[in-house]
């Protein structure tokens, strides 16, 4: 049996003999990704700024030896502040801070709270800071989130540190977004993914390597990390969303702020619609903080409304939370938009989490975003007006950065 097979005019993944489902998932997964799954995790979700922001807050107050936080976003508020008087004080009670931000993503935060940080003794670092003349750098971002204490406890998702995501996502000022709280061996390759980025700084990771903690395991999750480095070719992230498509028999779910599929990517969701399986996907709505990204969408939603996909705008306010869900046995979690930045320039991190039970509360979750969702109507879509139209064609210029 060849290592595909047409089904509908599409190609999709042979199990070649391997009858249980969650055993080709994994299989797959780690051919196409490279890394294998491990058991022995556990992860909590967190859900929206109210219980994200306390949780990691209380972990940094309890670290007895080391601090690592690495963000895209950090901006301005009162959490903003909350983390940085988080870190002084460990950092006081003779705990190692280590920092790093964005240099884009970061460009926003208040000065003063970095030179807090620097005159505490904690090590800030920006990742490409964007005055260089190496412009081919400052288009390459990191855009994981990763916060890891003492080496053990990890926290992982979509959220930035800035006041869009304080509260519970009651009006359009609280941003909708989940955050993970991890355990177990997982936390290991949470902590490369920081090391890789702390390096392109650093040019060394000598200061980080007195830390070495072996998490502890137990018998719990089954994940896989998927540690994804911007690329001129197919990133990690690339290839494992093409292949959750193409190894999915009954139902993709994707939640993503940035829906900006790529045409090959567009093409596996159609197939898969041909072959049977439901394709259902939540984007942000009137709320979007980056419009463009939403007429960059245009001719992806056009020929998935065709095939008969499910596609739903997030009323309430902007929509932050990232997700894809295959057949009620995986779920795929972490940093990453389903948009062309993350597939080709920006460094990501994902879990994938073979397990049923953490996969169903995943789509109770996506299931209560979908009660806030309206539908995109194909007769109203295909009647927008020929200004709109002309936006989603000049946005093409530019669907690559969105």
């Amino acid at each position: 049996m060849s290592e595909t097979e047409e089904v509908h005019g599409a190609s999709r993944f042979v199990r070649d003999g391997v009858k249980d489902r969650s055993e080709a998932l994994r299989i797959g997964l780690e051919t196409v990704v490279g890394t294998p799954f491990v058991g022995g995790n556990a992860i909590d979700t967190l859900c929206n700024g109210d219980e994200i922001f306390p949780a990691m807050l209380e972990a940094i107050r309890g670290a007895q030896s080391r601090v690592e936080f690495l963000t895209f976003v950090y901006w301005q508020g009162d959490v903003a502040e909350a983390f940085v008087e988080a870190f002084i004080e460990r950092v006081n009670a003779g705990v190692e801070v280590f920092v790093m931000l964005d240099g884009f993503g970061g460009r926003l935060i208040d000065g003063t709270l970095v030179k807090k940080m620097e005159e505490a003794g904690i090590e800030v670092r920006w990742f490409r800071p964007l005055a260089t003349w190496k412009v081919w750098r400052t288009d390459n971002r990191t855009h994981r989130k990763l916060l890891i204490v003492d080496g053990d406890l990890g926290f992982t998702g979509g959220v930035g540190i800035a006041e869009e995501w304080e509260g519970d996502a009651r009006n359009p000022k609280e941003w909708r977004d989940n955050h993970y709280r991890i355990t177990g061996p997982a936390v290991q390759a949470l902590r490369a993914a920081f090391f890789e980025n702390w390096v392109d700084s650093a040019q060394t990771i000598s200061g980080l390597t007195g830390c070495l903690v072996d998490p502890k395991s137990g018998d719990g999750l089954r994940v896989q990390t998927v540690i994804s480095s911007a690329s001129v070719g197919w990133s990690a992230v690339a290839r494992l969303h093409e292949a959750l498509i193409l190894m999915a028999e009954k139902r993709v779910r994707i939640a993503t702020p940035y829906f900006a599929p790529r045409e090959a990517q567009t093409d596996r969701l159609v197939e898969a619609l041909g072959r049977g399986v439901q394709v259902q996907v939540i984007m942000p709505g009137p709320h979007i903080d980056k419009r463009v990204s939403e007429l960059a969408s245009a001719e992806a939603i056009d020929a998935l409304l065709r095939a008969g996909a499910e596609l739903y705008r997030y009323q309430p306010t902007m929509f932050h939370h990232k997700l894809v869900s295959v057949d009620g046995l995986l779920a795929s979690i972490g940093s990453a938009n389903f948009n062309m930045r993350s597939a080709f320039k920006d460094d990501e991190l994902a879990l994938n989490v073979l397990d049923e039970g953490f996969t169903a509360e995943a789509d109770a979750i996506f299931d209560e975003d979908l009660k806030n969702c309206l539908p995109l109507d194909p007769r109203r879509w295909r009647r927008r007006s020929a200004m709109r139209r002309a936006r989603e064609i000049a946005s093409r210029i530019v669907r690559h950065e969105v």
